[in-house]
């Protein structure tokens, strides 16, 4: 398995337009709300704990993240925690509300995402190897948290094998 600064990096290469990183911020977290609602309506009481496939993804997920990084995995977790949560709210409304609103969220997430490769002039990073759609939620985590000034030794080593992220004025050159 590739480490942490592999996966991102390998992501990287794929979102160096700070334009394509900014839709991201918003595209992916909607699009990973969409897929836990849409996973949250079948449920199976195992031992009283009610058992969705949305929670199996978020489990298996969360596997995956820390095992590639405790500190990034936390992180993971509480967030997309937080999203299970939230998209767990959508199981209990009707079926024609709960489906609109899987359904409508995931268009829209992956409409602002087009947009973001649009201005990258690349195609999503998924498209060459299906991980990136596991990389992609940590991706913005990790950038989100360059941008605030933590992560820099991370920032630092994924940066020496996908490049900087290109500055503003050379975007359009």
């Amino acid at each position: 398995m590739k480490t942490l600064v592999e996966q991102l990096a390998t992501y990287a290469t794929y979102h160096r337009d700070p334009r394509n990183i900014a839709t991201h911020f918003i595209g992916v977290p909607i699009i990973v709300l969409s897929v836990l609602i849409l996973l949250s309506r079948v449920s199976v009481d195992v031992a009283g704990i009610a058992v969705t496939p949305a929670l199996l993804v978020f489990l298996l997920s969360s596997l995956f993240y820390f095992k590639l990084s405790l500190t990034y995995g936390l992180a993971m977790f509480l967030i997309h925690g937080a999203l299970l949560l939230t998209a767990g709210h959508f199981a209990t409304v009707s079926t024609v509300l709960w489906l609109s609103a899987g359904v409508g969220v995931f268009v829209v997430g992956w409409v602002i995402q087009f947009i973001g490769h649009y201005y990258e002039g690349r195609k999503p990073a998924f498209v060459d190897d299906l991980i990136g759609l596991a990389i992609g939620p940590l991706f913005v985590v990790a950038e989100l948290g360059f941008l605030i000034g933590v992560g820099k030794k991370t920032q630092m080593q994924v940066e020496a094998i996908a490049g900087p992220v290109r500055r503003r004025d050379t975007v359009n050159a």
